[in-house]
């Protein structure tokens, strides 16, 4: 009897990225649309600012680690958490290379004003619904992967 071949599905490695959450309810809506739409990254949840903080020091020396993106809420749970990311992120040479995307609840023009003072790469107000998840998830892959060149590892 002859060996029917299986085909294996070559694993491809994922490139990380950073998704900043405190809201447990959000990370699974984002995890969920990411996988779906973005399969190529693998999310590494961390769901405040200490957390975050030490997860970047930790993995400073690892660039398999190191995110290639970090998407971080503005209030983890208060504005000043965020900011505090914001902060040590863009205070260490290291940290600087990956792109912020801020993605918020918050549409208020003080919050939008302060952190584009940190030089984050873009403010997304999080959609409403599933479907709008997923329609901001398919743009933000194809501008972050098919149009923006980004460094698969950190110089």
């Amino acid at each position: 009897m002859a060996k029917i071949p299986t085909y294996r599905r070559r694993k491809v490695r994922q490139v990380p990225i950073l998704i900043v959450e405190d809201n447990a309810d959000q990370w699974l809506i984002i995890r969920s649309a990411l996988s779906q739409c973005f399969p190529e990254v693998e999310p590494i949840w961390l769901n405040n600012a200490d957390q975050t903080i030490k997860y970047l020091e930790t993995h400073a020396a690892d660039p398999d680690k190191l995110p290639r993106l970090i998407l971080s809420d503005l209030y983890l749970p208060r504005r000043e958490d965020g900011l505090s990311v914001l902060e040590f992120v863009k205070n260490h040479e290291f940290y600087r290379k990956p792109p912020i995307i801020i993605l918020s609840s918050s549409q208020d023009d003080e919050d939008i004003a302060k952190v584009y003072s940190f030089s984050v790469a873009s403010y997304i107000v999080k959609p409403d619904s599933y479907r709008e998840w997923l329609n901001c998830f398919y743009a933000f892959q194809r501008y972050w992967w098919g149009i923006v060149k980004l460094p698969l590892r950190p110089q």
